[in-house]
Formats: structure tokens, C-alpha cells, sequence
């Protein structure tokens, strides 16, 4: 397989508002134009885009091409499963929902130090194994969210795991707290192959501070910011695939354009991506990916993600400039959902943040910056 995986995870909208109000004929033409360059994985998940990507999956691909054709993968999640029955229920659910007679791909999901006692629990390791005999599910394996440490624990515990899902970017790749390179290293010693998600960071890498950006562009005008971090993740020995979040035909046709023929970062190219990612650093107030995990199940309906997506590009804003267009976001926002001081400090979003956020003191710094 070509390394470049569509993530169905940001997909166009008719709605920004409204993550399940996906624009299925874009999706169609995007998913056309994939094939047809010769690119098959496509990645899914239970609660995906309002719970309705696996069903956009169907209608976009699964309904439209044959089963040889393409490469579905999904994903059980720890916060939708209380029993050894629900883990079934899901499962069956998702084969109506996708209409695939199998899945090429099967991952526990989003495994954490928090959630793993409940993969534990209800023996899902053992309960996907089950699934892949039955030829329900033709690689199993699991995406991860923690410490090296626990990856190696559970790669030791369950050497039948074929892949393993690893956020890695040049962002995060010395960040004490992704440990991006660490769970690499540790996957290539358990002879475990990679599949890369978040290699553009949410967002983060493509649409950058100056400073980062024009030390790519002084090197390679013609290549896109993203280009730089999907290569970066593609270039590494043990990594099978890059996901990418495609959420217009726009930002398709540029990954393609390079990941048809894809050419390996050098040297150099290592060296320019280290420098980026110290500007960026030094310039982004709340490194959130905006998976959107965190808003399910918020008591004030506080959409964090997009909080700080605003926060962020406000505290980018020259101080001499007054007034931004920031401010009627936010405005917007909170009309359909929460505003930031709304937090009660609950904390359920800080126990399900894949990047392991400080949410509540973010959510009060924007509050602070906007509320007023």
C-alpha cells in the first residue's frame, strides 16, 4: 500500500457547527480521486464526525467499489463498552453501520494508563484475536496514547498485536509528554509496524506562526507547509502509514501531489523541520489537536476544541491591532454551546485528553482573554 491513509475523522461540512453534518458528495468525489491515484486505506472510527463516519464510509466507499479495493479500518472505544456483550454490540454495529463484510484493519482505541484496566477487564486483546480467527477482522492491533513505558508493557503482554497507531509529528517528536519518539523506538523493538495519526498535529503544522513558515519556504518555495509534516511521519523506516484528516478536496490534491511519488526527507530537511518546531513552540498557547474527545459528555456543552483554536490564533495577533474577528467566533460559539467560564471543573475532559491537556486552566485563560 501507497502510505498516505484518509482519515475519516475531519471530513467537509455543511455545518462547521455540526460535526455529523458531513457533506457526503464531497466525501464521494474525495474518496474517487484516492482510488483512482492508487491509494486504498481509509481509516474510521465508532464516534467519528457525530457518530456518522462509519455510515459515510458506507455510502462513500463501501456501496460505490468492491471489498478488494480498498482497506477499511475501525475501532472499539473505551467509553462506549461496560460489558463482554457491549464489546459485540459495537462490533456487529459497526459492520451494519459500514455495510463491510470484514475489517482490514481493528484497533482497541485511544489507549491510555486511564483506560486500559477497562481494555484489561473485559479481555479485549484476547476478544479481538477471537475476531481476527472468525475472519471478521484480518490485522488487529490498537492505537495508543502514553507512555513508552506502557507501550512496552503491553507489546511484551500481547505479542500478537500486528501494528500499533502512534501519534507522531515534528512537533511532538522530543515532547516529554507525546513521548512521540520514544513510542516509536519502542514499537521498532518489538518489531511492531507504525501507523502515524495526527502527523499534521490538528492543524497546527499547516497553518503556522511566520517565523516557522519562512524558514520552510526559504528552503522550498513550491511545497505546501503540510507537505512538510506528512513526509516527516512517511520518511520514518517503520512506519506503513500516515493518516491525514482530509476535510476538502483542496487539501487532498496536495497531499497526492507528493505522496504518489514520495520521496524521503534528507538530512537537511530534518534539520529545517527541528528549527520549525522550536518557533512553533515558542509561539502556540494550547497545543490541543482537536480531536474532539473531550467535548462528550461536557455538562456545559463547551466546545473546547474550537475555544482554543480561537484562543490560539487570537494570542497570535499583533497586540497593536485592537479588535479581531476572533471575538465574534467566540461570540458565536458560545450562543450554541457553553462559553469557557462556564467550566465547573469536573475534570472528565482532562481524564479523556489524548495529549494529556491542563483543559480546565486553558479553558479559564480563555475565559479570562474573552469573557470580558
Amino acid at each position: 500500500m501507497k502510505k498516505l491513509g484518509f482519515g475519516l475523522m475531519r471530513l467537509p461540512l455543511t455545518d462547521v457547527s455540526d460535526p455529523a453534518s458531513i457533506d457526503v458528495e464531497q466525501v464521494k468525489k474525495m474518496v474517487d480521486i484516492f482510488i483512482e491515484k492508487g491509494f486504498t486505506y481509509f481509516d474510521t472510527a465508532w464516534m467519528y464526525c457525530g457518530f456518522q463516519s462509519e455510515s459515510v464510509a458506507k455510502k462513500a466507499l463501501v456501496e460505490r467499489y468492491p471489498r478488494d479495493a480498498y482497506t477499511l479500518a475501525t475501532k472499539l472505544h473505551s467509553g462506549f463498552f461496560n460489558s463482554f456483550e457491549d464489546r459485540d454490540k459495537v462490533f456487529n454495529k459497526q459492520l451494519e453501520n459500514t455495510g463491510a463484510e470484514y475489517f482490514d484493519y481493528y484497533l482497541l482505541h485511544g489507549i491510555t494508563a486511564g483506560s486500559y484496566p477497562k481494555y484489561e477487564k473485559y479481555d479485549c486483546f484476547n476478544w479481538l484475536l477471537e475476531k481476527k480467527k472468525s475472519g471478521l477482522v484480518k490485522t488487529a492491533g490498537f492505537s495508543f496514547h502514553d507512555s513508552a513505558e506502557l507501550l512496552d508493557e503491553i507489546l511484551t503482554k500481547y505479542p500478537e498485536m500486528e501494528f500499533v497507531q502512534l501519534q507522531i509529528n515534528y512537533l511532538d517528536w522530543e515532547s516529554k509528554w507525546i513521548q512521540a519518539r520514544e513510542c516509536y523506538e519502542t514499537a521498532v523493538r518489538h518489531g511492531v509496524p507504525v501507523i502515524v495519526m495526527e502527523p499534521v498535529k490538528g492543524g497546527t503544522l499547516a497553518k503556522m506562526p511566520k517565523e516557522a513558515e519562512d524558514i520552510l519556504k526559504g528552503y522550498a518555495p513550491s511545497m505546501s507547509i503540510p507537505s512538510w509534516a506528512i513526509r516527516f511521519a512517511a520518511s520514518l523506516d517503520n512506519v506503513m502509514m500516515v493518516l491525514s484528516g482530509m476535510s476538502n478536496m483542496e487539501q487532498m490534491e496536495d497531499n497526492l501531489s507528493y505522496m504518489e511519488d514520495f520521496t524521503p526527507f534528507t538530512e537537511k530537511e530534518h534539520e529545517l523541520v527541528k528549527k520549525a518546531a522550536e518557533a512553533i513552540n515558542s509561539a502556540i498557547a494550547v497545543p490541543c489537536t482537536a480531536c474532539a474527545y473531550c467535548t462528550e459528555g461536557c455538562p456545559k456543552k463547551i466546545p473546547i476544541p474550537q475555544y482554543f483554536s480561537i484562543y490560539n490564533e487570537d494570542m497570535r495577533e499583533a497586540e497593536e491591532k485592537g479588535w479581531s474577528a476572533n471575538e465574534i467566533f467566540y461570540e458565536q460559539l458560545a450562543e450554541k454551546g457553553g462559553k469557557a467560564g462556564d467550566c465547573i471543573g469536573c475534570g472528565q475532559c482532562e481524564r479523556i485528553c489524548p495529549q494529556h491537556l491542563p483543559i480546565i486552566k486553558h479553558l479559564k485563560a480563555v475565559s479570562e482573554h474573552f469573557d470580558k
